[in-house]
């Protein structure tokens, strides 16, 4: 088992959206299995966040979009600038180099750096379900996070699936269901994507194809 250690949430890169009414009304509009959301990353102007510093960057690279962390404990993220409830994200995430030893995924009910879900793997072959509330970081349902066989290591293209509906949260690897805990803390916010370090710099993740749909 692998210890999260999650902190310190050192970064913020996050776009603030500053009127959902336009994504409120599309969920309710939409039927279920329906696509309230998508972005395959060929589309510069869509608003994830682009950033180069010295301790790493984001930006769309290679018809997808790239999280790169230079720096031991850091995480990026960053948001699509919706706002959903109850909601199915998928996405595929490659490494392209750096340590297995990692973390990369999807967020879910996203409110402010202080509170939100992430669905995490690792290259190495590990998940968790966890939050972010009122600043403190925790896994939910596990002390650690959990190997599971059906994660590719390397260099391979995982297919990722985070459901969080009414206060389940599912989590799917590769089409295969990992783990299923509840949480009523955050009931609603963004969706995004986020990638970290544990000891070593150098995690360099693409993603792709990030759909969200009506459960």
């Amino acid at each position: 088992m692998k210890m999260i250690r999650f902190i310190p949430l050192v970064l913020l890169i996050s776009l603030v959206l500053t009127s959902c009414s336009l994504p409120l009304i599309t969920n309710l509009i939409t039927p279920s299995g329906g696509i309230l959301f998508e972005d395959d990353f060929s589309d510069f102007s869509n608003g994830w966040s682009r950033v180069l510093e010295p301790h790493g960057l984001m930006n769309y690279d290679a018809d997808g979009y790239r999280m790169w962390v230079n720096t031991p404990g850091y995480n990026y993220w960053s948001t699509a600038g919706q706002n959903f409830s109850d909601v199915n994200i998928e996405v595929d995430a490659t490494r392209l180099s750096g340590p297995e030893e990692n973390r990369f995924g999807i967020i879910c009910r996203y409110k402010d750096a202080e509170n939100y879900y992430f669905f995490i793997i690792s290259s190495d072959g590990y998940f968790g379900i966890g939050k972010v509330f009122q600043g403190q970081t925790t896994l939910i349902g596990q002390d650690m996070m959990t190997r599971n066989a059906g994660i590719l290591p390397g260099e391979a293209l995982n297919h990722l699936q985070a459901s969080c509906i009414g206060d389940n949260l599912f989590f799917y690897i590769n089409g295969l269901p990992v783990a299923m805990t509840t949480d009523g803390d955050i009931s609603e916010g963004d969706v995004g994507l986020i990638t970290g370090a544990f000891e070593t710099a150098g995690v360099d993740i693409l993603f792709d194809n990030f759909i969200v749909k009506k459960p």
